[in-house]
């Protein structure tokens, strides 16, 4: 008996009351056994209402996770949490979220896990039970802990159980998550799946309040946006430019700013004139536009429009998309609107443009570009126009004759010439040694004729000059003496620049982007044959398409739901992808795979995810699951049983349950 008592105490952790023990031991010494057990076992039953044989009852299981939790007693909590759901099932709302909660606020990857993998295992079984609040609070933890594929999957799960997550909470969670490339990937779906949510549940214009979280919201917007620009996400960038037209996002300063770069890595040069004629006059804001003129004059540049590429000055509704397009979406812009919380690095991304007395001028960079661009073309009225403006408007920067002595440097008499006869046809003053430093050029050049033109105009110059009217043997020599201080004796940075462009100067990359803005156009129009024949006067004229070229053409399709001939389309990028000539992009991999799924092509699928694999591409399974589970749930489900399939049947079923098993579909 005392054996049992002690067993009692050990398990249990029962104090052994006198009276039971005595008990017990009047039970050895009298033999009253049978009176003095009942005796016992009625004291014990008044302080514990549970054998250690016996199951835990519900209320000491609820207990006992409630004390845990207080007590910080994770691991306590998480055994009786345990225990309860396997004798009663997933407890009350109150209690499972208590639980998500605490684990939430710990600092352990460990627990956040457990609290990951607890929300999953609760949603597969009865997703009413979670809450979304606390959901929110363990997309942060996750997203802070900088694991945002468990973070992403967090806000999915509120998004499928037909709820909406709290939009400053998930700007929290974006910031967060917008630090890494792969979280920079996730939160632009899920961005897109939460506008598709909120736009989902209106059915009427009488609801449309019901998106004045969302709407309201401009920086969550800008914050996604900008690290798709960053991370080279074109077709995500302009995905969620078109849901911000359909939520009615007012855009402020730092949209345009973003838009401006977007437009520039697809090349949309018309758009950005568009937006142009907008900002021009917005006087007391143009510092925050910089961003904007500097994706313009990079456009201007890649189309080798020298011509546009000079007008850099700041000038004394919104369409995105071509304005000659119906299907065009227009963003609701407010130029005032200037978001503090949300500010573009502008040191950090534009080098082509420097503000200067309140006026944009082009940075040495630039201006290398647009000297290499008029050289090249041969066009030199447009740089020569441009320091004339700047001597006519007295503006500084950099002057006309470190243009000219940087292109008597790199070799290029003619265009310092033809520079040098503009300026002195409109009296823009030049100093005398840029003249000697181009007539001592042609002497070493051994160039008479133009030496000859040139020496009659410096003699023309030098008479001007008081010393040439106090020495009548004043000479050629007397004059290079005079200004021998004045000319350039090393070479300038601006030379560098030169040196540097001409280098990575290429006449052909501005027909790609005049034949990519038209294949752009057409698929917009969903005039697809006329883009593919665009594609094909591309290869005829061995003009060499790039990226973009293809992701224009992938979007067309897509929209036009043509999804056999994106199979042929593959074929293509995929012998460019293995010659090197365009590089790889996860941007333009997930929307074949998502095309391939909607369109039933499950080899091409295994195919596509195959080749992100090794490259070591992400690949978001969550989102691959979903759609083939919408589209696709109930697929060759009974065709196990027939005995005769073809040979096509039979591979279309294998490649389906490899791709069931790569997503974890059961």
């Amino acid at each position: 008996m005392r054996n049992l008592l002690q067993a009692c105490r050990r398990c249990c952790g029962l104090v052994l009351f006198p009276r039971a023990a005595e008990a017990a031991l009047t039970a050895n010494r009298n033999g009253s056994w049978r009176r003095h057990c009942v005796l016992a076992a009625q004291c014990l039953s008044k302080s514990t209402s549970a054998l250690p044989w016996e199951a835990p009852s519900r209320e000491t299981l609820l207990r006992m996770i409630d004390v845990g939790l207080k007590d910080g007693n994770l691991d306590e909590a998480l055994r009786a949490f345990g225990n309860y759901k396997s004798l009663h099932g997933l407890p009350e709302p109150r209690v499972l979220n208590s639980v998500i909660v605490s684990l939430s606020y710990t600092s352990s990857r460990r627990w956040l896990q457990r609290a990951y993998d607890m929300v999953l295992s609760v949603y597969q079984r009865n997703g009413n039970l979670l809450n979304t609040s606390s959901l929110m609070r363990l997309a942060l933890a996750l997203a802070r802990d900088q694991t945002p594929v468990p973070a992403s999957a967090i806000l999915r799960v509120i998004l499928q159980s037909g709820k909406l997550p709290d939009v400053d909470m998930l700007s929290m969670v974006f910031l967060h998550m917008l630090k890494s490339q792969v979280g920079s990937y996730l939160a632009a779906d899920v961005l897109a799946e939460t506008c598709q949510c909120f736009l989902g549940q209106i059915s009427d214009r009488r609801q449309l309040k019901k998106l004045d979280p969302i709407k309201n919201n401009v920086t969550l917007f800008n914050m996604v946006l900008e690290s798709c620009v960053n991370f080279k996400c074109m077709i995500k960038a302009q995905k969620i430019m078109e849901l911000m037209s359909l939520v009615g996002v007012i855009a402020d300063v730092n949209t345009m700013a973003i838009a401006g770069r977007v437009c520039e890595m697809v090349g949309q040069r018309d758009e950005l004139v568009t937006m142009k004629k907008s900002i021009d006059s917005l006087l007391p804001f143009f510092q925050h536009y910089q961003h904007f003129y500097d994706s313009l004059l990079s456009l201007q540049f890649s189309y080798n429009d020298m011509d546009a590429a000079t007008d850099v000055q700041k000038q004394g509704m919104i369409q995105i998309g071509s304005g000659n397009l119906k299907s065009g979406y227009r963003i609701m812009f407010d130029p005032t609107k200037l978001d503090k919380s949300f500010v573009l690095d502008t040191t950090k991304q534009c080098n082509l443009l420097v503000p200067v007395d309140g006026n944009l001028l082009p940075s040495e960079k630039a201006l290398a570009k647009l000297i290499v661009g008029c050289v090249k073309a041969k066009k030199l009225g447009p740089l020569s126009s441009f320091f004339i403006t700047l001597h006519e408007e007295d503006l500084k920067g950099v002057s006309a004759s470190d243009v000219i002595n940087a292109c008597i440097q790199m070799g290029w008499l003619h265009a310092a010439h033809d520079i040098l006869d503009a300026l002195e046809s409109t009296k823009v003053p030049v100093a005398v040694g840029t003249y000697m430093s181009l007539l001592r050029a042609y002497e070493k050049e051994h160039k008479p004729e133009e030496f000859n033109g040139l020496l009659q105009l410096i003699q023309k110059i030098a008479s001007t000059m008081a010393e040439f009217h106090t020495s009548p043997s004043f000479t050629m020599k007397d004059i290079a003496n005079i200004l021998k201080d004045e000319m350039p004796q090393t070479k300038s940075s601006l030379l560098f620049s030169l040196v540097e462009e001409t280098e990575h100067y290429d006449p052909g990359d501005y027909l790609t982007y005049q034949l990519n803005n038209s294949i752009i156009f057409f698929c917009k129009a969903k005039m697809m044959e006329d883009a593919m024949s665009t594609y094909k006067r591309m290869r005829e004229q061995n003009v060499r398409p790039n990226l973009h070229t293809f992701c224009h053409i992938l979007c067309g399709y897509s929209s036009l739901g043509m999804y056999r001939e994106i199979t042929i389309l593959w074929g293509e990028i995929k012998r460019r992808l293995e010659c090197g000539e365009i590089s790889v992009d996860r941007d333009l991999l997930d929307c074949l795979v998502l095309d391939f799924l909607k369109g039933g092509y499950f080899s091409r699928v295994m195919e596509v995810t195959s080749y992100m694999s090794t490259h070591n591409i992400y690949c978001d399974k969550w989102k691959y699951r979903q759609v083939f589970l919408k589209l696709h749930k109930n697929l060759y489900r009974n065709l196990n049983s027939l005995h005769d399939k073809t040979e096509a049947q039979s591979k279309r079923i294998e490649d389906v349950r490899a791709f069931r098993s790569w997503a974890g579909i059961k």
